[in-house]
């Protein structure tokens, strides 16, 4: 066989068949996951359709049609980011619509009728009463302008414009309502400022009354430094629910008033609530669980016996794994991996057959031009150890000139509670197809490494992520595997904040993107959504108080320190980071004569959805690393106005 000798190029300059059109026109992003019956439902989000989600159905025979007619689009914005945003009870469909937030019923063959009044209110993380003939979410008011919203608990009759009901309210934040399969009880998350869910929530349970109100309630777990994930009743009526009070979130259960311990493991089986109704587990039976839990950034499958509580890996092809639902004999959630996608995935509990159902991309690529994550732990600040995924440059077709080290990307995730994850995430390949390493790295801060590595960024967000950014770029450019002169860090929301510090506050790196980054850490604190309106007194400190603290750590008082060239994108409708931030960064570059470029985007809020903006954003880095770095570019891409170079 004659194989084909692969093409000198230098890197950044290679060719690559994973191009913007590949990543964007043809994938969607594969989320929420709902069983009715022997019908599977989930929510589809589609760049192509303007950034729309549509609840799919995918019937017991195999047919798969789209649910939500246009211009609905089922996203709720309870704590702005939302989640849990349909239900589905005997084949009727009830979801919120971004445009309005109102629920609407939808019954098969018929026009969406919504349910819930025309008013400033959202609606979340819904469960059906059927005794009563009701949906239990929760509920965000901002009907008053200029007032904190206001969550609650509330039920709302199946009837047009019903107003809702209270039931549970006077903290600050509610998730998760679960019913008892008798519908006897209701339990419920609830936390207060300025605790995060993964910080410290409370488990309660409350009688549910004949009228439907509550009787008596009671605190069953959580507290300020214990945080409760997923409480769900088994179809025998005991509460289960994910606790990290050892360090790790395991999985318990509240039986006779009791609360014992059914894993008891140094892994992960929650994640950081960002997003209502996650599920890491449910019940195939009352006996069986099925449940994911993650060590050392890889997620795996198994089987609980909750009257033995002995755990037992289930084989799969996926490394990252979520949104599980179940029914006796199948198990259906989300899968993805180093060389798949992410698709939903069934497997049938009995015969071990995994069959996939969606796939988030039709697009199959070529293994040769993948680069495969490769897990790294390495030293940092005060002898402690950070994580991350290193990815070499791949391409079965291009070589670079002997004696050439790539250029290196350092990704700082978000959150900056959040992961990276070993998924093939086509927006990585595209950097290494070309010839350009990634280092997606775990910051102290991350989740998926215990309560207390979780625990390293507070009172040190900017200090602890940037170190561990800088450490590990460090670690790649001794090892010879970078090029020490051509370093980049790139980050959106949180992750633009650690790349901000990180190109403000040190000069290991000598370009840099950030995607609706935070710089102005008062400006956060002052004019922020209520979700996450707090969160910076665990990061930072209490607020005014620690002032000095905000100032010190925020990169727009410190531009006469940042001289490398830096590229930003931003969305013009983020109430999250507000544009002004991003703006003041620009405005101060542009009068130091820092190369620097900005890239805004209309309609766009924190994170962009539609398809032509993530092409440009994506072109729009690579021009600009291209001509900072000074690398051919291998096809023409459209130029972005770098100002100063």
């Amino acid at each position: 066989m004659n194989m084909i000798k692969p093409e000198v190029a230098s890197y950044g300059s290679w060719r690559s068949p994973i191009t913007t059109d590949l990543i964007t026109a043809r994938t969607i992003g594969l989320g929420q996951i709902a069983l009715d019956g022997e019908d599977i439902y989930w929510s589809e989000l589609r760049p192509s359709e303007q950034g729309r989600t549509v609840v799919v159905r995918r019937t017991a025979n195999g047919q798969i049609q789209d649910v939500t007619p246009a211009p609905f689009n089922v996203r709720t914005r309870v704590h702005e980011y939302g989640g849990s945003s349909f239900l589905v009870v005997d084949g009727t469909v009830f979801f919120t619509n971004f445009a309005d937030q109102r629920i609407y019923r939808q019954d098969v063959g018929t026009e969406p009728q919504a349910i819930t009044p025309e008013t400033a209110m959202r609606y979340a993380d819904g469960i059906f009463d059927r005794q009563r003939q009701r949906i239990i979410c929760v509920c965000e008011d901002r009907t008053i302008a200029g007032r904190e919203a206001i969550n609650t608990l509330v039920s709302i009759e199946l009837k047009k414009d019903s107003q809702p009901q209270l039931l549970v309210f006077g903290n600050d934040f509610y998730a998760s309502p679960r019913l008892s399969p008798d519908g006897s009880r209701l339990a419920w998350l609830t936390w207060n400022h300025p605790n995060m869910p993964w910080d410290g929530t409370q488990l309660w349970v409350g009688e549910v009354k004949t009228d439907g109100s509550l009787g008596d309630t009671q605190q069953i777990a959580g507290g300020l430094d214990e945080s409760i994930f997923q409480p769900e009743w088994s179809p025998d009526g005991n509460l289960y629910f994910i606790s990290d009070r050892t360090g790790w979130w395991n999985i318990y259960r509240w039986q006779d008033g009791n609360v014992e311990s059914l894993t008891d493991m140094k892994a992960e089986f929650g994640r950081p609530q960002w997003l209502l109704g996650m599920s890491t587990y449910a019940f195939e039976s009352a006996n069986r669980i099925i449940c994911t839990y993650t060590q050392q950034g890889t997620w795996h499958l198994a089987s609980l016996d909750t009257t033995t509580s002995q755990l037992k890996p289930l084989a799969t092809p996926y490394t990252e794994i979520g949104a599980i639902q179940a029914t006796p004999g199948r198990v259906v959630f989300r899968g993805s991996s180093p060389t798949e996608l992410t698709a939903i995935v069934q497997l049938n509990l009995t015969t071990g057959i995994v069959e996939v159902l969606r796939r988030s991309s039709d697009v199959t690529i070529d293994a040769g031009y993948l680069a495969m994550p490769q897990p790294i732990e390495y030293p940092t600040a005060d002898g402690q150890i950070a994580y991350a995924l290193f990815y070499p440059p791949q391409n079965r077709d291009r070589t670079a000139p002997e004696g050439e080290k790539p250029p290196l990307i350092v990704k700082s995730h978000g959150g900056p509670t959040a992961a990276t994850s070993s998924s093939l995430n086509l927006s990585i390949q595209y950097w290494t197809s070309r010839g350009i390493a990634i280092l997606d790295v775990n910051y102290g801060g991350s989740t998926g490494y215990g309560r207390e590595y979780r625990q390293r960024l507070d009172g040190l967000w900017g200090i602890v992520d940037v170190d561990d950014c800088v450490f590990g770029a460090r670690y790649l450019v001794e090892r010879g595997k970078v090029d020490g002169d051509r370093l980049a860090i790139s980050g959106g929301s949180a992750g633009g904040y650690t790349t901000l510090c990180a190109l403000t506050f040190r000069n290991t790196f000598k370009a840099g993107a950030s995607y609706y980054g935070v710089s102005d850490l008062e400006a956060l604190a002052r004019d922020t959504h209520k979700f996450e309106s707090r969160y910076l007194d665990r990061l930072i400190g209490a607020y005014p108080q620690q002032r000095q603290l905000y100032q010190q750590r925020s990169p727009i008082n410190f531009t006469d320190r940042l001289a490398c060239p830096v590229i930003f994108f931003q969305g013009l409708e983020d109430r999250v980071v507000p544009p002004n931030q991003t703006e003041a960064m620009v405005t101060a570059l542009r009068a130091k004569g820092v190369p620097v470029a900005y890239v805004p985007f209309e309609g766009e809020q924190h994170g962009f959805r539609k398809a032509e903006n993530i092409k440009s954003s994506l072109e729009a880095e690579l021009y600009f690393y291209s001509r900072i770095f000074n690398f051919e570019l291998a096809e023409p891409i459209k130029s972005v106005v770098i100002e100063n170079l």
